[in-house]
């Protein structure tokens, strides 16, 4: 309990930080999810506290992401569809979604598969985090210039003939479910559709047009009409925001740009009553538990929706375990990859049983928190304590926040979730493989398919066919090249031959390592801990590379990072005996010259040897 407390200071004020750079994402998620802003105040406050006390990565803190959200968004509007668009009557299925997503994530940690994440290709994820941005800003044109399709009564009649016709279809089914035959019986077919009131079809119409102008390829196709209806006010609004958010960075990060900019512009709406469009209420008080999931559970009723859950949970863990990495890299410790999936997933189930949505490790509020002083879970369970605090103080206020201020917000979000390193990657890629007469880079070809897929089409079916190509394409890759596996060892290793000779006087000056067999997306991991495995004494490492013949994107940004790493150190580094296609890609994006100089790439070992007698003094 002592060590619980020993940073009590530093949690504290950077559990409060955090909180609060939480509070304007949680209402922005929480509205773009479809549920509202509490579903997304609810998820930060449970996701937040108890994957914090449960988890492996005690700097971070979780609650609802763009990723999660953006997928939790299909998810929602699909069950919500098939309850004729009525909330209420799908949010049991919704939250049990939720927590099976919590459970699975449970699950995984317990099995041990959290060391596994690491296999994901970095194209896949590249594409992946941009075709979130990509949903998240085509979504949000149509809020942040307060256009909702489904309170257009011009569009939405357009639907009225299609509703006729589900509504038919669905007292179809209910004659079927309680045996009368239609062709027998035609006339209680034609009572229950005489008893249908015109609020019924109108409803039916509604949700159909909201479902119809829906996603991304739904938001362009009614773009052109949402043009000629802007409410310049509600436009006025969102650029507001935007401006206040990249605008305030400028003055000082230490306040977050963000709730700077719902307070600012919220107060501003308010206070002249320039009668804006506020966001749904939400309810005060304590978050009440919906048993409803529970009671109400049956299996036929969310078999449809277990690979769902499957998927939410794999992309938690995810999102999770690359913040966490993070968290490592700046606290220089090291998490517990199952133990934070355990932590996540109670914290996702919770959540859900709260009416929560999902979320995971949030990297900018990690940092926030770290950078803030926090360095123990303490610090996730005080961001959560503060939100709850902030719900239950100020609700009613935040109930009168403008909908197109957290439109803005969210395009924010959209903008800064994008993968640009890999963007900017795909004009240097080589290209590498053909597709008729065009040659292309298969890196580009993953990142670009997944992207394309996921933003017009489905989340989760176009992750799983990236990691299918992907996988295809490298073991083509390495059966052409050579059926050596992947060698990455410590440096404490066997001398090759020629080394034998090497100066007894430099064993603690100059360390050698030896990369033996390609370097891609299954080996970085352990490569990344070469810059660890060397001692205070060392001034230089000699990386052997006559075995690698081949890296590929995730090699490459790997080695960068130790370079990199190695370079803070003041150690210099000579590469030996380096491949043509490592090269190529090493040169393409600048790791050579800026890290490795080229007059430190030695065809041998010999003439290195000679470069080390020269510029390497005996200090120990």
């Amino acid at each position: 309990m002592k060590k619980f407390f020993a940073n009590l200071k530093g949690d504290a004020f950077g559990g409060i930080t955090a909180g609060i750079v939480a509070l304007p994402l949680a209402l922005a998620f929480g509205v773009s999810s479809g549920l509202g802003p509490s579903a997304g105040l609810y998820g930060a406050i449970f996701i937040s506290f108890f994957a914090a006390f449960f988890g492996g990565t005690p700097t971070q803190i979780s609650g609802p992401t763009a990723p999660m959200t953006a997928v939790s968004m299909v998810v929602i509007a699909g069950i919500i569809a098939t309850h004729d668009g009525d909330v209420t009557k799908a949010l049991p299925y919704i939250l049990t979604v939720f927590l099976l997503a919590g459970l699975v994530q449970v699950g995984l940690g317990v099995l041990g598969f959290g060391k596994y994440i690491k296999y994901i290709p970095y194209p896949v994820v590249s594409g992946f985090m941009t075709a979130i941005g990509v949903i998240i800003l085509v979504t949000q044109i149509l809020p942040s210039i307060g256009y909702y399709p489904k309170e257009d009564t011009e569009y939405v009649s357009q639907f009225k003939p299609q509703a006729e016709e589900l509504i038919l279809q669905n007292i179809l089914k209910e004659e079927a479910g309680e045996g009368i035959l239609v062709l027998e019986d035609f006339k209680e077919t034609i009572k229950r559709a005489g008893e249908l009131k015109p609020e019924d079809i109108a409803k039916e119409s509604k949700t159909l047009a909201k479902t119809e102008a829906s996603g991304v390829l739904g938001t362009l196709k009614i773009l052109p009409r949402a043009i000629q209806n802007i409410n310049w006010l509600e436009l006025a609004l969102a650029l507001a925001t935007i401006f206040i958010v990249y605008g305030f960075k400028r003055i000082t990060t230490k306040i977050p740009s963000a709730l700077v900019a719902l307070v600012v512009v919220s107060g501003v709406a308010y206070g002249f009553n320039l009668g804006y469009r506020p966001i749904e209420e939400i309810p005060s008080g304590l978050p009440m538990p919906n048993f409803e999931i529970i009671t109400g559970f049956s299996l036929k009723s969310i078999t449809p929706y277990i690979f769902t859950a499957i998927t939410l949970a794999l992309l938690g863990a995810i999102d999770s375990l690359l913040t966490s990495v993070v968290a490592d890299n700046m606290t220089k410790t090291k998490h517990n990859p199952n133990k934070e999936l355990i932590g996540q997933g109670i914290g996702n189930s919770i959540a859900s049983i709260f009416g929560g949505i999902p979320g995971a490790g949030a990297t900018i509020r990690t940092v926030v928190n770290i950078n803030a002083g926090g360095r123990t879970k303490l610090s996730g369970m005080i961001a959560g304590v503060m939100l709850l605090f902030i719900l239950l103080a100020l609700g009613p206020v935040a109930s009168k926040i403008p909908a197109a201020v957290l439109a803005g917000i969210l395009l924010t979000v959209g903008i800064g979730v994008m993968d640009y390193k890999g963007l900017k990657a795909i004009p240097a890629l080589p290209k590498d493989m053909k597709i008729g007469p065009v040659k292309v880079s298969s890196e580009v070809l993953i990142m670009l398919v997944v992207l394309v897929l996921s933003s017009m089409w489905d989340l989760i079916y176009a992750v799983g066919i990236g990691l299918v190509i992907a996988s295809l394409l490298f073991m083509k890759k390495i059966g052409d090249l050579t059926a050596q596996r992947s060698d990455v060892k410590p440096l404490k290793e066997e001398a090759w031959s020629d080394e034998i000779g090497f100066p007894s006087n430099l064993a603690e000056e100059v360390f050698i390592k030896h990369i033996k067999g390609p370097l891609f997306f299954g080996s970085t991991s352990e490569f990344q801990q070469l810059a660890k495995q060397i001692p205070s004494t060392a001034k230089t490492v000699v990386i052997r590379l006559g075995r690698m013949q081949y890296m590929d994107q995730s090699g490459l940004y790997a080695m960068e990072d130790v370079l990199v790493d190695l370079r803070k150190q003041n150690i210099d580094v000579l590469f030996v005996n380096l491949l043509k296609q490592p090269r190529y890609m090493m040169e393409r994006i600048g790791i050579i010259p800026d890290l490795v100089e080229k007059e430190h790439i030695f065809k041998d070992f010999n003439s290195c040897l000679q470069w080390v007698k020269t510029n390497v003094k005996d200090q120990f």
